[in-house]
């Protein structure tokens, strides 16, 4: 039977077509990050006090500062109160001057802030202060978990039904919700608009790296993952410019959603994986697909060898049981899915901690960007090079140990601290590449995307406990660091046990990828023969 990447050797391993594909696919990955600029960028705690403006009925001439002499409590320190104010009575002004005003309450009225460094944030917008503050960190905490939700929803229905449709379905489900959080009216709206987002945004990235890698040959397979992370990294510095240059969050979203829109424009063309198409057994529409691709990289099929797959493709059906039901894939599975976990975990520690460095948060979120790029360019070259696992292992060990260095400076270090968890992310996010290659090529297709789902989730519960995980900071500064970095240490010790799959074709089976050590490398450049695809019947495609 005719190896796929023996037809991808034939219509081209990474021509215009697929370059193309792996632009359209990852320019997604751009618009990503700014997705969490709503509340990352938010100043948790503003200037403010309670609106007091029912004093002015009695008075509408007081000046400022007799308004809120009049209504708003002091504290110990002789400020004037943020989330308490006196009482309103329906007195004239000449009684409240000369009794003064003693029982207290709530904000019932709203707040007036002052000296923000944003002109609009969900804080302010929504009033998240005060006995609300801790909605910021709900936010965060719905949306990694609508991530979490999208890997388990999107991840395993891409067997049955393609990687074209659950790629294309997330991408409208973010531009629809993305402008819902824009114009919501209140915070209920905003955060299951968030939530809904963050499920297409999570069906997203699981499944475009795998539609765009199954149509790249071997010696090129490591830039679809590389390109979307270096996409993201770049969206990454694009967040902390855009919101430096519009402080107000709603304005933001529409940008956004801009972007998603020209997203939508395109993503109808994406052609199916044929690869997936094989494996169902619906050669019919995989040799159009095959066909089309030929003729955009302006190379010819020799007729033998699309007949060859009419005759003998074998049909690979999967499912989660087919991992769990063989101790070889279970190991791939944990060891890759742990990595991929602890670098996440490390990771969104960072990330959602992005504004108390100490630093400037537009400068220290563009340093989180800038520091990826690198990682991610050095990924496509060094995976080449020098293969998976060995990488794999030294990044996971030295951005653990680098991030360990924190507990050795006082809190106060902002510029060692910053530096140090700025090399930190650079590793995790180089890990994080690799892990995305290194999953699918150790499944075969008829699992693949189940996989990555099934690794996916591990990467989104990593998320979702981060927001916890920077609670313990209250008790040591240093917690955080110290769990998510340990984990990352031990994470690179067991990638000891995978095999390399540098070089060598994708597996279609359970018994392939369970041999994957076996497997026969595919050199680049070397010739197809096709005298030994020679069949007696001619079939018309």
């Amino acid at each position: 039977m005719v190896a796929f990447e023996e037809i991808l050797r034939t219509i081209g391993e990474f021509g215009l077509f697929q370059k193309l594909l792996t632009f359209g696919l990852t320019f997604q990955y751009f618009l990503i990050p700014i997705f969490f600029c709503s509340f990352l960028f938010i100043e948790s705690d503003p200037e403010r006090h309670c609106s007091t403006d029912w004093i002015l009925k009695a008075d509408p001439n007081l000046t400022t500062d007799e308004q809120l002499n009049l209504t708003l409590p002091r504290e110990e320190d002789g400020t004037f109160s943020r989330c308490q104010m006196f009482v309103p009575v329906d007195w004239d002004i000449g009684a409240i001057r000369e009794y003064g005003l003693n029982e207290t309450t709530g904000c019932n009225n709203g707040w007036v802030y002052s000296k923000t460094l944003y002109d609009a944030t969900i804080v302010t917008d929504f009033d998240l202060v005060c006995d609300k503050s801790t909605m910021v960190e709900v936010v965060q905490t719905v949306f990694l978990f609508g991530a979490l939700v999208g890997s388990f929803i999107f991840g395993p229905i891409a067997e049955s039904y393609g990687r074209r449709r659950t790629v294309q379905l997330p991408v409208v489900l973010s531009l629809i919700f993305a402008i819902v959080a824009g114009v919501a009216p209140n915070f209920y709206i905003y955060i299951v608009s968030q939530f809904i987002a963050a499920i297409g945004l999570s069906g997203y990235r699981i499944n475009s790296v795998v539609l765009a890698t199954e149509w790249i040959g071997v010696t090129q397979r490591s830039f679809a993952p590389c390109l979307a992370q270096l996409s993201g990294a770049l969206g990454k510095c694009a967040m902390a410019g855009l919101v430096y240059a519009i402080r107000d969050w709603r304005i933001a979203q529409y940008v956004l959603a801009g972007g998603q829109a020209i997203v939508l424009l395109y993503i109808w063309w994406i052609p199916e994986s044929a690869r997936w198409l094989l494996g169902q057994g619906r050669t019919e529409e995989a040799h159009k697909f095959i066909h089309r691709v030929a003729t955009f990289n302006k190379k010819k099929i020799p007729e033998n060898l699309l007949e060859d797959v009419t005759g003998e493709q074998q049909v690979h059906r999967g499912g989660i049981k087919s991992i769990f039901t063989s101790k070889v894939l279970v190991k791939y599975l944990f060891i890759v899915s742990f990595a991929w976990f602890s670098v996440n975990l490390g990771g969104f520690c960072l990330s959602l901690n992005v504004g108390k460095f100490g630093l400037s948060i537009f400068l220290v979120q563009l340093l989180f960007g800038v520091s990826e790029i690198p990682a991610h360019l050095l990924c496509i070259w060094v995976l080449e090079l020098i293969g998976r696992k060995k990488p794999l292992i030294s990044i996971l060990l030295t951005g653990g140990f680098v991030c360990l260095l924190t507990v050795a400076f006082p809190q106060d270090s902002t510029v060692a601290i910053t530096v140090l968890v700025t090399i930190g992310r650079f590793f995790f996010n180089w890990a994080g590449s690799v892990c995305v290659l290194y999953i699918q090529e150790l499944f075969p297709t008829s699992v693949r995307q189940t996989a990555v789902g099934l690794g996916s989730i591990a990467f989104r519960v990593a998320g979702l406990l981060s927001p916890s995980l920077n609670m313990l900071a209250t008790y040591y500064w240093f917690l955080p660091n110290m769990v998510f970095s340990s984990l990352v240490v031990v994470s690179g010790a067991l990638v000891f046990l995978l095999p390399e799959t540098c070089n060598k074709v994708l597996p279609d089976s359970t018994a392939e990828s369970e041999g994957n050590r076996n497997l026969t490398t595919r050199k680049a450049g070397s010739d197809f023969n096709v005298d030994e695809h020679n069949s007696s019947k001619s079939t018309k495609l």
